[in-house]
């Protein structure tokens, strides 16, 4: 399966000066990952937080599908980890 740009976040290159680029993975849950497969992701008011050595998704929405079954929905603004090397981490 080659890569694919689920979702991109263009005015934060507008807004901030971007110094340095990481790519991290995502701790998700199942529904989010069929979520994210079909484009449900916004990225508008998310920041990255380091909160006792690890790095977390803040705000980032990724929105239920519709045919998701009401007992395995997920909180759609939950904080999410990133997965990070501790060292990319402590820049």
């Amino acid at each position: 399966m080659g890569k694919k740009v689920v979702a991109t976040n263009r005015k934060a290159r507008f807004d901030y000066d971007i110094l340095d680029k990481y790519e991290a993975g995502i701790e998700l849950k199942g529904s989010e990952v069929k979520a994210l497969r079909e484009g449900r992701v916004n990225l508008k008011d998310s920041y990255i937080k380091i909160k006792n050595g690890e790095a977390w998704w803040m705000q980032g929405h990724i929105s239920n599908l519709d045919t998701t079954y009401s007992a395995f929905k997920h909180d759609e603004k939950r904080p999410r980890r990133l997965l990070l090397h501790k060292r990319e981490i402590a820049k």
